[in-house]
């Protein structure tokens, strides 16, 4: 099932994308599907008249894991740490599809980041990796946006990771999905950037759910970003970034510089 986010003009609200006699479209639900049952509205529309929003703006966090990949690791000349990296990026970063990446004014050297989403559907705290699927809404794609620049000059990366911008999220959440052996990608303009898979993750999702919920309580909304495969680059502006992700879908957006 692919839940949406997405407006035709008025408030936002969410949707069951699915396809009919060739043509995709958004069914309505009532409410917020983390904390209602799925219901019909009543309502659909052609997925091409509306316009998709980030599929879960976090109420409280997006908790994201470094160097998840030997060979993305490897890349950035450093060592797979022995302890899991993790950091934070607020809410403020989180945009949807389509929505412009705004270069941060301190940074000429910004990198995309294509990287599998887990949105946490329940509270969940000291769960073991047996249980992390009953806590997980669905996947959606992400690009972990990062000011190269900045993360090499300072000891911490919030200037680095947590710009406005620095999160695209979408197109929607895909709760019918074995995260385990994804094709992951990212293309700039077209062109490959990234070429993976989520078997390369050296820690999986049940045991990075168990392992971050064991640090901080996770509240319903909260995204989860898993690392990032090799084959990261910098983005300029006016450039057009794909992120793809078996199973999951396509999450773009343009780049610009203010």
């Amino acid at each position: 099932m692919r839940i949406a986010r997405y407006t035709t003009g008025d408030d936002p609200s969410f949707g069951i994308v699915q396809e009919k006699d060739g043509t995709e479209y958004v069914y309505g639900i009532t409410g917020d599907p983390l904390y209602t049952e799925i219901r019909p509205s009543g309502k659909r529309h052609p997925l091409a008249d509306v316009r998709l929003l980030a599929p879960v703006i976090p109420r409280s966090k997006v908790v994201c894991v470094g160097k998840n990949y030997a060979a993305h690791a490897a890349e950035m000349g450093t060592e797979v740490p022995e302890q899991a990296l993790y950091f934070l990026k607020p809410n403020t970063a989180v945009i949807g599809p389509d929505e412009p990446i705004v270069l941060p004014a301190y940074s000429t050297e910004v990198s995309l980041e294509a990287e599998l989403a887990v949105v946490i559907q329940r509270m969940a705290k000291d769960v073991d990796a047996e249980q992390a699927s009953g806590v997980i809404l669905g996947y959606t794609c992400a690009n972990d946006l990062t000011a190269r620049d900045a993360q090499r000059a300072e000891n911490q990366w919030f200037r680095a990771k947590a710009f406005d911008t620095s999160c695209p999220l979408g197109p929607w959440i895909e709760t019918d999905v074995d995260p385990s052996a994804l094709a992951i990608g990212s293309t700039v303009d077209g062109d490959l950037a990234q070429d993976g898979t989520t078997a390369d993750m050296l820690r999986g999702v049940p045991e990075l759910v168990a392992e971050i919920s064991r640090v901080t309580t996770l509240l319903p909304g909260d995204v989860i970003l898993t690392g990032t495969p090799a084959g990261v680059r910098s983005v300029g502006a006016d450039s057009v970034i794909d992120v793809t992700i078996e199973g999951v879908g396509t999450l773009t957006n343009p780049v610009v510089r203010r």
